[in-house]
C-alpha cells in the first residue's frame, strides 16, 4: 500500500465504521454462512434478552464472548447458526405498561380489557430493538437479526405448549397450594430462583411477643420472636425444638410475669442475670401440646375446628436467634405450612388463611388493619400489641431480604394456588446430566450450580398475569377433569376453533366439551412463567417438533452457550430442568459463565445514578475492538466481577492496538523499499500464505517458533473455551513482537544491510508471516482491526494454494487475484499441518530450546534496564561490561557462549549498550552470595521470644540451604515454620573474600518469601554501593525471574565512570536531539537539510567531532557546530558557510529548538538545503515553477539509472533535480504528495504556499511515481 494510506496514526473508531460499511456492502455475514453451509454444524443457543431496555455492559460482555467463540468455530471449519432472540413476555413488559397507564391491580386490567392491555404490551415490547441492533452490530457481533426468534411468535408459543404437554403426559405437572415469593408490585408469585436473584440488606422490625397459655396456674406466657409483625394476625400455632432445653422464668422487671423460652437465649432476652429467676427447666417436648390464647380473634374458630393455637415441635427451630419459640403463620411461611400441614392444623384442600390480597394489603378479614399495606401495618400492629400488654421487646434488625427482580420492591412469602413442575424427583438426573457438561470456570458447575440442584424444589410455572403464553390446560369447574393441549391442531380438533395467535385474549374464549359430562371445560387463567419460555428456547426457536426435526437432532445438545453467573439460578437451570425432563440429556455441552460488570465504585450499574459511561460513547471514543479486548481480558470471563473503568478501554487502545498498528505500518513501509528490486528482477515480493519461512537469523527463528507455539496454544485453549488464558498470551505476544522482535531487527527489516538480500527477504517474510498469523488468531477478538490489516497485508500474500469452499456458489467472495475479499471468509485458519506437532512441514519451526534461550535473553535485558532506571543511567550511555549469572543446570544459557559470542548475546550487548558480556553460572567469582534475614514486622509478633535464636540460626545457614528455601518457599528452624514474608533473602554482591558482616558493594532484595515466576522484577531497592578503586569494576546487580518457571538470573553491570564512554553517550544524545527536531519539524528522511548544533559546551563539541562518523551514519545529513548556544544569527551564518563549502545554497529555516543534555544546554537548528544550484535568468514576477522530466525519467523502464524530475523556478532562475530513486534503486518519491513536499523543500520550504501539480491547465492526480513520469511539461502552481 502507498505510504499515505497508512498515516502515522489513525482514528480507530472511524476506521471501524469504514470496515462496518465495507462489511455491509459485501454482506459479509450472510456470505460467510453460504461459504460454510456444507461444513459440520456448530450448535449455539443464544439466551433471549428483553428489548424493553437498552443494552448495557453485561449484555455487551456476554455478546462478545458468544461472538468470539462462534467466530472461532467458523474459522475452525464449522457452520454456525447464529440467530438473535427476544424475550417478549412477562413482568418486565407488563411492569412498564402498568407504570405508563397507572394500573395498580387486576381490577384495572379487567376494566380496560385483556385484549387492550396486551395490545399495549405488544406496542412497547420491541421499543428498543433498533437500538439493540445498532449497538450489537457496531460492536462487531455476527448475529442474524432478520431471522430472529421471539417468545411472542405463535410458532414459539406452540412449541412451548408442546414442551408442557410432554411434561403433563409424564405426570410432572400438578396444582397445589404453596407458599411462594410474591411480588405485590406485579401482583404475581415468582419462582424461588427468581427470588434468589435480588437479595438486599435491609432494616426490619424485630419484636418479642407473649402468648398466654390456657388454664395455667402460674399464668405462663410463651415468648416468640419475629421479624414480620404483619404475619401475627394470621398466627395459628407456635413451634419449639423438642430436643433443646427450655426454662420457665420469673421476670422481676415485669411484675414477676412467668415466661417460657429456650435456656440458651436467656442472656439475649435479659440484660442482667439478677433480672430473672429460673423456676423450672425442661426439654422442649414438654411444651408440645400446650394451648394458648391467640393475639387476635380473626380466626378463633380454627381453635375448635382444626386444633389451632397450640405448641408444635420441629427440629428446624434453632438456638441462634430469637427466643427458641417460633410463631407459625402457615400461609406466609414455607416451613410453617409444612409443619401445620403435618399436624393437621391446615389441609391441602381447605381455603387458605391468607388475609392479604395481590397488592399486599390486608383484606376485610383483618378488620383492624384492612386495606393497609402489610409492611406499613407493622407499626400499627406493634402499637396494638403494646396496648394489650403483649409486646415485650421492640427493636430493628439488619438482614438479607429478597426483593422483586423487576420492580425492586420487597417480596412477601404468601400461599397461592399454582401449577407446578415436579423437579424434586428429578434431582439425581439433573446432577447426572450436569456432570456431562463442561463449564468455564469449572467451580461454578461443581459448587454453586450443583449445590443449587441438590436443593431444587418443585417449580411453580404459573403466573397470574396477562402478557405471556397461556398455560394450555382446560379444566372443569371442580378441577376433576383436566385436558392438556399440545398444539394448535389439537386445540382445533378438540374445540372446533382454529387460532393463529395463542395469546390469552384469543384462546380464553375457547371451550372444550367435557368427556365426563361436566359441561364445557375452560382454560385456566394463568400464563407461563417467562423462564419456562426461555428454558424452552432450544425447541421453540425452530418450532420443534412441528418443523426442523433433523436440524434439531443435529444441533442438540448445543455445543456452546454463555451468559452471566446470575443465570445459574435462571436460564442455565431452566434449560437443564426441561431437557432432563424431556430427553434425560443436558441441553448444552460447553458453557462459559461470565461475572457481573459493576460501576467503577463497585456498585451495581444504575441508569438513575448515572454511575457508568454510555457504551456507545465509549465505542465512539476508543472503538469496539478496544472495548471487546478490555472485557475479555479481565477477570469477568472467569465468573468474577469487574469494576468497569473507561480508562481501561483507553489503555487497550494505547498499549495494544496502537503498537500493533505501528508494527504493521513499519512492515508496509519497510516492504515498500523492495519495490525497485522487484522492478529490476521482474518479480514481486509475495509469499504463499501457508508457507513458514526459513531463516538463519536467531530472532527470526525465535519469533516464528513463538508464533507457532502460541497458535497451538490458542487453538487448544479456545477449543476448551478458556478465553481467560488466551487473550493475555495474545496481548503479550503483540508486546513481544513490537518491543523485542521489531525493535531488535529494524535495520534488517528496512534493508539497510543491502549486501545480504537473502537476510532482508527472510526478515520481511518472517514479519509478514507473523502478522498474518496474528490477525488469524486475533480475528475473533478484534474483528475490525484485523480486517483493516488484512485488506492491506493481503497484497503481500499468495492464496493460490488456499481453497475456499463453495466458492463456485459465491464467486464474489474472492477478488481478481484469488484472495478472499474479507479476512472473515477464511475457513480452516488453523491449518492441520501447523497444529500437527509431528508434521514435517512445521517440525523445524518450533524450537522450544530457542524460545527458552530468548526468554533468558529478555530477562537479562529487563534486569539490565532496571539497573539503568534505578541509577538514572540512560540507555544511550555505553558501559564497559555486563555479567549474566544463570543457574548451574541451565543448558540453554550456555548456548549464549561463555564469552557472549552467540547471536542472542549480541542483542543483550546492544540493548544494554555494553562493550563486553560474560555469561557464567559462577556466582562466587563475582562475590555473589545469598543472605537471609528475619522480617521483624511479619515474623516478630508471631515468634516473640524465639525471634533472636531463629534469627541467629538463619544467619548461620549455608548457601545451599538458602538456595533450597528459594525453591521451596519454606523452611523449619527451631521447630518453627518460616514462609512467605517471614524471611527476606538478599543477594550480596562484592568481593568473594569478604565475610557476611562486611559492607557490600551492592545489596539487592532477591525475594520476599516464596518467589513468583512471573518474569517480573525479583528485587527491591539496593543499598548504596561501596566505593571501589577507580581501576576496578563498580558492580550494580539485579535479579530477575525468567517467565514460565525457567528460573532466575542475576545481571551485573559495571557502572564505573569512563571518559571515553561518556563521550560516546553524548554523541548518541546528540543524535537523539537532532532526530527529535526533525520529527517535530515534520521532515521526511529524504528531505535535504543542514543541521547546526549551537552550544558552549566543550564536551558536546568534542563528542560531535570525535564521533562524527557515528553521527553522520545515523543522521545522513551535513552537521555544523556553532560556539554560541543562543544566537540564531550565528547558526544561520554557520549553516551558510558549511553549505557554500559544498557548493550548495541554504534554504528556509525549518526549526530551531532549544534543548538540553544535562548539564549542558544546546540548540538544534535545521535549514533546508538547496543542492547543485545554477543561475539562469527568467522573469522575476512569475509565481510559477515548471517541472520537466529528464530523458531517463521520460522512459521509466526497469534498470534505468536514477530517474528524476528537473524543476526550474522562473522566479529565482534556479534549476533543481528532484531524484525519484536512490543509488540502490530504492524509491524516494512514491506519489504526488511526496513530490510536492520535496519540491517545496527544495525551493526554500515555502510553508504558506498552497501547491498544485498541473498539466495542461488541469491538476494532476497520480498514485505512483510511474504515473508521474508519464507526463512532460509538468507545472507546479504556487498560490
Amino acid at each position: 500500500m502507498d505510504r499515505d494510506d497508512l498515516p502515522p496514526s489513525i482514528n480507530f473508531p472511524e476506521e471501524e465504521e469504514k470496515i462496518l460499511k465495507f462489511h455491509n456492502e459485501i454482506d459479509v455475514f450472510k456470505t460467510s454462512n453460504k461459504l460454510s453451509s456444507k461444513r459440520p454444524l456448530f450448535s449455539f443457543f443464544d439466551g433471549p434478552p428483553f428489548a424493553t431496555g437498552l443494552p448495557h455492559y453485561g449484555h455487551i460482555l456476554a455478546g462478545t464472548i458468544k461472538d468470539v467463540v462462534t467466530r472461532f468455530a467458523y474459522s475452525e471449519g464449522h457452520h454456525v447458526h447464529r440467530h438473535f432472540g427476544w424475550d417478549c413476555h412477562g413482568l418486565p413488559v407488563e411492569y412498564e405498561v402498568d407504570k405508563t397507564l397507572g394500573i395498580t391491580g387486576p381490577a384495572d386490567v379487567a376494566a380496560m380489557g385483556v385484549a387492550a392491555y396486551n395490545d399495549k404490551c405488544r406496542e412497547i415490547v420491541m421499543r428498543y430493538s433498533s437500538q439493540w441492533r445498532d449497538v450489537v452490530l457496531r460492536l462487531g457481533r455476527w448475529i442474524d437479526f432478520d431471522n430472529d426468534y421471539r417468545t411472542m411468535y405463535a410458532t414459539f408459543m406452540e412449541s412451548v405448549w408442546w414442551v408442557f404437554s410432554e411434561l403433563f403426559e409424564k405426570g410432572l405437572v400438578y396444582r397445589g397450594i404453596k407458599v411462594m415469593p410474591f411480588s405485590t408490585a406485579c401482583s404475581t408469585p415468582i419462582s424461588n430462583f427468581e427470588a434468589g436473584q435480588n437479595y438486599k440488606d435491609v432494616q426490619d422490625p424485630a419484636v418479642v411477643v407473649a402468648f398466654s397459655v390456657d388454664d395455667s396456674e402460674e399464668n405462663l406466657e410463651l415468648l416468640a420472636w419475629t421479624t414480620t409483625p404483619w404475619t401475627l394476625p394470621s398466627n395459628l400455632a407456635l413451634c419449639v425444638n423438642p430436643e433443646n432445653d427450655y426454662v420457665k422464668v420469673k421476670d422481676k422487671t415485669r411484675n414477676n410475669r412467668v415466661f417460657a423460652l429456650m435456656e440458651c437465649r436467656l442472656t439475649w432476652f435479659f440484660k442482667k442475670p439478677e433480672d430473672y429467676e429460673v423456676l423450672d427447666k425442661m426439654k422442649g417436648d414438654k411444651l408440645i401440646g400446650l394451648k394458648y390464647k391467640p393475639l387476635f380473634d380473626y380466626f378463633i374458630e380454627m381453635k375448635q375446628s382444626r386444633g389451632a393455637f397450640r405448641v408444635l415441635g420441629d427440629s428446624y427451630v434453632t438456638e441462634e436467634t430469637g427466643t427458641g419459640i417460633v410463631h407459625q403463620a402457615p400461609y406466609f411461611g414455607e416451613e410453617d405450612y409444612k409443619i401445620c400441614l403435618r399436624e393437621g392444623i391446615v389441609t391441602r384442600d381447605m381455603p387458605p388463611i391468607c388475609p392479604v390480597d395481590a397488592s399486599g394489603r390486608f383484606t376485610s378479614e383483618v378488620s383492624d388493619f384492612v386495606n393497609q399495606y402489610v409492611k406499613d401495618a407493622d407499626r400499627n400492629i406493634c402499637q396494638h400489641l403494646k396496648s394489650a400488654g403483649r409486646l415485650l421487646q421492640q427493636s430493628t434488625i439488619q438482614h438479607s431480604y429478597p426483593f422483586c427482580w423487576r420492580s425492586d420492591t420487597p417480596l412477601l412469602y404468601k400461599a397461592v394456588p399454582t401449577w407446578f413442575i415436579r423437579v424434586e424427583c428429578l434431582v439425581e438426573r439433573l446432577l447426572a446430566n450436569n456432570a456431562k457438561t463442561s463449564w468455564v470456570p469449572d467451580f461454578i458447575k461443581e459448587k454453586r450450580f450443583a449445590n443449587w440442584l441438590r436443593d431444587a424444589r418443585d417449580w411453580a410455572i404459573s403466573r397470574n398475569r396477562y402478557w405471556g403464553t397461556p398455560i394450555p390446560l382446560w379444566v372443569s369447574d371442580d378441577l376433576e377433569e383436566v385436558i392438556c393441549v399440545g398444539s394448535i391442531d389439537e386445540l382445533e380438533r378438540l374445540s372446533g376453533v382454529r387460532v393463529t395467535d395463542l395469546h390469552k385474549e384469543f384462546v380464553d374464549p375457547i371451550t372444550i366439551p367435557s368427556r365426563m359430562g361436566k359441561g364445557d371445560l375452560k382454560r385456566v387463567s394463568e400464563v407461563f412463567d417467562c423462564w419456562f419460555e426461555s428454558g424452552s428456547m432450544p425447541y421453540a426457536q425452530i418450532h420443534y417438533p412441528f418443523e426442523n426435526v433433523e436440524r434439531f437432532k443435529k444441533g442438540f445438545p448445543a455445543d456452546f452457550v454463555a451468559e452471566g453467573v446470575d443465570q445459574t439460578r435462571g436460564w442455565f437451570y431452566t434449560l437443564l430442568v426441561l431437557s432432563t425432563a424431556l430427553f434425560d440429556q443436558p441441553p448444552f455441552k460447553n458453557l462459559i459463565v461470565n461475572g457481573i460488570v459493576l460501576a467503577s465504585d463497585g456498585q451495581k450499574m444504575s441508569k438513575r445514578q448515572k454511575n457508568y459511561p454510555d457504551p456507545r460513547g465509549v465505542v465512539d471514543r476508543y472503538g469496539a475492538d478496544a472495548l471487546r479486548l478490555y472485557l475479555v481480558n479481565s477477570p469477568v470471563v472467569r465468573a468474577q466481577n469487574l469494576r468497569f473503568f473507561e480508562s481501561g478501554v483507553r489503555d487497550v487502545l494505547k498499549e495494544v492496538l496502537i503498537p500493533w498498528y505501528n508494527a504493521f505500518r513499519f512492515l508496509m513501509k519497510a516492504s515498500s523499499g523492495i519495490e525497485p528490486w522487484e522492478r529490476a528482477h521482474e518479480k514481486s515480493f509475495i509469499v504463499p500464505v501457508e508457507i513458514w519461512p526459513k531463516s538463519r537469523n536467531l530472532m527470526d527463528r525465535w519469533v516464528l517458533s513463538f508464533t507457532l507455539t502460541l497458535l497451538r496454544f490458542v487453538h487448544t485453549e479456545l477449543r476448551a473455551y478458556r478465553l481467560y488464558t488466551v487473550v493475555p498470551r495474545l496481548l503479550r505476544f503483540i508486546e513481544y513482537l513490537v518491543n523485542w522482535y521489531i525493535r531488535m531487527n529494524r535495520r534488517r527489516l528496512k534493508g539497510e544491510s543491502m549486501e545480504d538480500e537473502e537476510d532482508w527477504f527472510a526478515a520481511l517474510h518472517t514479519l509478514v508471516k507473523v502478522l498474518t498469523q496474528l490477525i488469524f488468531m486475533m480475528a475473533p477478538f478484534a474483528p475490525f482491526f484485523t480486517e483493516f490489516i488484512f485488506q492491506r497485508l493481503k497484497t503481500k500474500l499468495d492464496f493460490s494454494n488456499f481453497k475456499i469452499e463453495n466458492i463456485n456458489e459465491v464467486p464474489s467472495a474472492v477478488d481478481e487475484h484469488g484472495a478472499p475479499v474479507s479476512l472473515h471468509y477464511l475457513i480452516n485458519l488453523w491449518y492441520p499441518a501447523e497444529l500437527d506437532k509431528d508434521n514435517a512441514a512445521t517440525t523445524d519451526v518450533v524450537d522450544s530450546a530457542l524460545e527458552a534461550r530468548v526468554a533468558f535473553m529478555q530477562a537479562a535485558v529487563e534486569a539490565g534496564r532496571s539497573i539503568r532506571t534505578r541509577l538514572e543511567l540512560p540507555l544511550k550511555a555505553p558501559l564497559r561490561s555486563a555479567v549474566l549469572i544463570h543457574p548451574p543446570d541451565t543448558d540453554v544459557v550456555d548456548a549464549l557462549g561463555k564469552d557472549g559470542s552467540d547471536g542472542l548475546a549480541n542483542y543483550v550487548r546492544e540493548e544494554l549498550n555494553v562493550r563486553q558480556l560474560t555469561v557464567t553460572s559462577d556466582k562466587a567469582a563475582y562475590g555473589v552470595r545469598l543472605r537471609a534475614r528475619l522480617n521483624p514486622a511479619t515474623a516478630g509478633p508471631r515468634l516473640r521470644g524465639a525471634f533472636k535464636p531463629i534469627s541467629n540460626a538463619l544467619s548461620a545457614l549455608s548457601q545451599s540451604a538458602l538456595e533450597q528455601y528459594l525453591v521451596k518457599g519454606e523452611m523449619t528452624l527451631e521447630d518453627e515454620l518460616l514462609s512467605g514474608d517471614d524471611v527476606t533473602i538478599d543477594y550480596v554482591v562484592g568481593d568473594s573474600r569478604e565475610s557476611n558482616s562486611c559492607e557490600e558493594n551492592s545489596l539487592l532484595k532477591a525475594a520476599k518469601g516464596k518467589l513468583k515466576k512471573t518474569g517480573r522484577l525479583a528485587t527491591a531497592s539496593p543499598v548504596k554501593a561501596k566505593e571501589k578503586p577507580e581501576d576496578g569494576p563498580h558492580w550494580e546487580a539485579q535479579a530477575w525471574d525468567v517467565p514460565d518457571g525457567l528460573g532466575r538470573i542475576l545481571v551485573l553491570l559495571d557502572v564505573r565512570p569512563d571518559a571515553e564512554l561518556v563521550e560516546e553517550r553524548l554523541a548518541r544524545e546528540l543524535i537523539n536531539r537532532i532526530q527529535r527536531a526533525r520529527k517535530k519539524g515534520n521532515l521526511l528522511p529524504e528531505n535535504t537539510i543542514q543541521v547546526v548544533i549551537s552550544t558552549t559546551s566543550e564536551s558536546l563539541r568534542k563528542a560531535l567531532s570525535t564521533h562524527a562518523m557515528l553521527i553522520d551514519a545515523t543522521v545522513k545529513q551535513p552537521i555544523a557546530c556553532c560556539a554560541d548556544a543562543n544566537d540564531d544569527s550565528g547558526a544561520l551564518t554557520t549553516a551558510k558557510v558549511d553549505a557554500e563549502a559544498r557548493g550548495e545554497r541554504l534554504g528556509e529555516l525549518v526549526i530551531s529548538e532549544a534543548t538540553t543534555i544535562p548539564p549542558d544546554d544546546l540548540s538544534v537548528t535545521i535549514f533546508h538545503r538547496l543542492t547543485k544550484c545554477s543561475n539562469s535568468k527568467s522573469p522575476a514576477n512569475q509565481k510559477q515553477v515548471k517541472a520537466q522530466s529528464n530523458s531517463s525519467a521520460n522512459s521509466p523502464e526497469r534498470g534505468s539509472q536514477s530517474p528524476s524530475l528537473k524543476v526550474r523556478c522562473s522566479k529565482t532562475g534556479e534549476s533543481i533535480d528532484v531524484r525519484l530513486v536512490d543509488a540502490h534503486g530504492k524509491r524516494l518519491v512514491s506519489d504526488v504528495v511526496e513530490l510536492l513536499n520535496v519540491v517545496r523543500g527544495a525551493l526554500g520550504w515555502v510553508k504558506t504556499a498552497e501547491m498544485r501539480l498541473m498539466h495542461c491547465g488541469s491538476m494532476v492526480q497520480c498514485n505512483s511515481t510511474e504515473n508521474i513520469l508519464r507526463f512532460s511539461g509538468l507545472e507546479l502552481s504556487l498560490e
